[in-house]
């Protein structure tokens, strides 16, 4: 009854605020080369057969790149598009107020605002992209909050658990079963109640004039993997989002339509199997000529590992056939693998955007920090 009742205060206040309907950009008219990559349809989840179905060509899909598309999941058009009106609301608000909540990101922790500016791109040159984390509804993550989330903080919510509980954990639980697992094994170490870093992101790339372009070598955000264990991305009509398949192959554009997902894989599933399923090689580039002009506004949902999930290779009956099995030992160190997210956002205030050979290490894993 109190949830109801809280849900209700929250619906009350939404209609007195009336943000402003949020209207999606006009794609671009550029010809641009996409990556062809699988379509996972989640409405054939609980159908007869349809899981073992799912499973068989998600695995497919997280070896050969780690990036796939999702549909029927579970959200309406309204309600994707009311996370960007707030998130365009929040962005709006001058730089003097957002940065009074800005997140202890020289901790590794990205709990809040991420500022302007914040990360060299190329010596002496700073990024254009700033970002609002919103962590866990569970107590250990909770922080003051600008008065537009508290005002949606029902819609924001229900946004999120279904993001995590219902979406990443149908994705977990295929995972399991294309690797021979029990079905919970994965979904064990991403539980709601445990304590994390998974979040809810708006993110807001500010437009660059083509000269600024020009000196940036068009790039908004060099190429990198996620640092958690899968990335989903909404419906993002300006198109500057590109992927590698392999660190060897060439950039394509991947295009995220209404009622679809982007979902990369990231580096603790890599590191869990031993390399079988890929981390997503990713980069922001600046968009084509009809867009170049416009803010590129986003909106994600980032999975991360729970204090749980120790930092080790799975055993797995599917890994093993392919030569992929447990390399481990009984003495391997326990390592959770949430150290490794926080580790992974601590190297971004030490890191040198000279250097490409640069990594990250810990529990006898390894991940590059930058891909060109």
């Amino acid at each position: 009854m109190e949830r109801k009742a809280q849900e209700s205060t929250f619906a009350t206040q939404n209609e007195r605020s009336g943000l402003p309907k949020y209207v999606h950009l006009p794609e671009t008219k550029h010809e641009l080369e996409y990556a062809d990559l699988a379509m996972l349809d989640l409405s054939e989840f609980d159908r007869p057969g349809g899981k073992e179905k799912l499973a068989e060509q998600l695995r497919a899909a997280a070896h050969h790149s780690g990036f796939f598309y999702i549909t029927n999941f579970g959200l309406t058009q309204a309600e994707i598009d009311e996370q960007f009106a707030i998130a365009k609301a929040f962005f709006a608000l001058p730089q003097e107020e957002r940065l009074k909540y800005r997140a202890p990101l020289e901790e590794g922790n990205y709990n809040g605002y991420r500022p302007l500016g914040t990360l060299e791109i190329l010596p002496g040159l700073y990024d254009n992209v700033e970002f609002y984390n919103i962590f866990k509804f569970i107590p250990q993550t909770q922080r003051v909050q600008p008065d537009i989330f508290r005002e949606y903080w029902g819609e924001i919510e229900k946004f999120h658990r279904h993001m995590h509980e219902n979406v990443s954990f149908k994705l977990l639980r295929l995972l399991a079963i294309s690797l021979e697992l029990p079905e919970e094994e994965l979904v064990n170490g991403h539980l709601y109640e445990a304590n994390c870093d998974s979040s809810l992101r708006y993110m807001m790339y500010r437009a660059r004039s083509s000269e600024e372009n020009n000196s940036y070598k068009d790039l908004y955000l060099r190429g990198h993997t996620d640092i958690g264990t899968m990335t989903f991305v909404f419906q993002q009509p300006v198109a500057a989002l590109q992927i590698k398949h392999t660190e060897s192959s060439h950039w394509q554009h991947i295009r995220i339509p209404p009622g679809v997902i982007a979902v990369n894989l990231a580096d603790i599933l890599q590191f869990l199997t031993n390399g079988y399923l890929k981390s997503g090689i990713h980069r922001v580039i600046s968009p084509p000529e009809d867009q170049a002009s416009n803010d590129r506004l986003g909106l994600l949902y980032f999975l991360r590992p729970a204090e749980q999930l120790m930092l080790r290779a799975l055993d797995s009956p599917y890994l093993r056939k392919m030569g992929y099995g447990n390399e481990g030992t009984a003495v391997d160190p326990d390592v959770p693998a949430s150290d490794w997210v926080r580790e992974r956002v601590r190297k971004n205030w030490t890191r040198s955007p000279e250097d490409n050979t640069q990594s990250v290490k810990m529990g006898g894993f390894k991940a590059k920090i930058i891909y060109d």
